[in-house]
């Protein structure tokens, strides 16, 4: 299976991405036990179908780790070259404090030896506490990093447009922004997507399937209670679902997105994932994979065989329309994980 030309970005001159991004929160342990050698082995399956580009964290588990293992198995069972075909987008997330080159570097080089590369293709910095302003000499710290080989590209994760907007003006080159974003939690329109293309930043999306919930396995069903939601993901999206509109009016989105799906013959996620990618700004959209364990290879492949009509996009949006205001509720983009 190959994937179409329309599944890649050419995101930086240097770094041609897969539109569907590999999300290896799943690995971390909050979404159950994850087999190492199963994992390696579906990684392969992954990159051979074209799903290239991976998205991982400092505090994902053992994620960075088996980037490392796959880079090793790669180079030993298909030759050094193999590796221009794999991407893989770490974060790191530190404890806001006093930030010295020093604490920076040190932290990189732990990325650097875990992930098993000379050179990061792109370090996505999260900072959980805003009026700690440290977080701008650790990203100038980084830049410097940068200068010398060490990164490649910065990018942030869950930054709001106006913090965003700070890092920019201090003359910060930023690639991308990781922010929540589906049909349920659209918050991204309200500001950020419009400050994005006036920068030149892509939005790297998560939460886009809400974990899992916008798909056909929850359509007609009872809302699950608490403790009949399995994973981390479920538990997370359950209580953005319950802020934006609640069970009921799920529902009906998912019954809008199920006539849509069997017009065009796809999965609910399928929609889902279509409806955002196509969306400005939007660079590419976070699939969680629960390796070894559960792949969606030949589904999200579909995602790239079919496109949204105006009428389809003009269904969704009147079921939106019923929906509470979660930029109102919540705030910015990453303002959930600051308050």
């Amino acid at each position: 299976m190959l994937l179409p030309t329309e599944s890649r970005l050419q995101l930086t001159s240097d770094l041609n991405i897969c539109r569907i991004l590999n999300g290896m929160w799943q690995v971390s342990g909050a979404h159950g036990h994850i087999q190492p050698q199963a994992a390696i082995q579906a990684m392969f399956q992954y990159l051979d179908a074209g799903f290239t580009t991976w998205d991982l964290a400092d505090h994902y588990g053992p994620a960075e780790d088996f980037i490392g293992e796959f880079r090793h198995q790669l180079i030993a069972t298909r030759g050094k070259e193999a590796l221009a075909n794999l991407q893989a987008f770490t974060k790191w997330v530190p404890r806001p404090r006093k930030m010295t080159k020093k604490v920076v570097e040190e932290n990189v080089n732990i990325s650097l030896r875990r992930m098993q590369v000379e050179s990061l293709d792109l370090m996505q910095f999260h900072w959980w506490e805003y009026n700690d302003k440290n977080y701008l000499d650790a990203l100038k710290f980084m830049a410097e990093l940068q200068t010398e080989g060490k990164i490649k590209h910065l990018a942030l994760t869950n930054f709001d447009t106006k913090h965003l907007q700070i890092i920019v003006n201090a003359g910060i080159k930023i690639v991308s922004n990781q922010v929540q974003f589906s049909l349920v939690d659209r918050r991204p329109e309200v500001a950020m997507v419009e400050f994005c293309q006036e920068h030149n930043i892509k939005l790297l999306t998560y939460g886009t399937v809400c974990g899992g919930f916008l798909s056909e396995k929850y359509l007609g069903q009872s809302e699950p209670r608490n403790f009949d939601l399995g994973t981390a993901s479920l538990r997370k999206y359950k209580n953005m679902i319950d802020a934006w509109g609640g069970w009921q009016l799920f529902q009906e989105l998912l019954v809008t997105l199920k006539e849509i799906a069997d017009k065009y013959g796809v999965s609910i996620a399928n929609v889902a994932v279509r409806y955002i990618l196509d969306k400005p700004a939007v660079g590419g959209v976070i699939v969680g994979a629960r390796l070894g364990v559960s792949e969606h290879i030949e589904n999200n492949a579909k995602v790239f065989g079919f496109s949204l009509a105006q009428e389809d996009c003009d269904r969704i949006e009147q079921v939106s329309q019923k929906s509470r205001d979660l930029y109102r509720i919540i705030g910015d983009c990453g303002d959930e994980y600051r308050r």
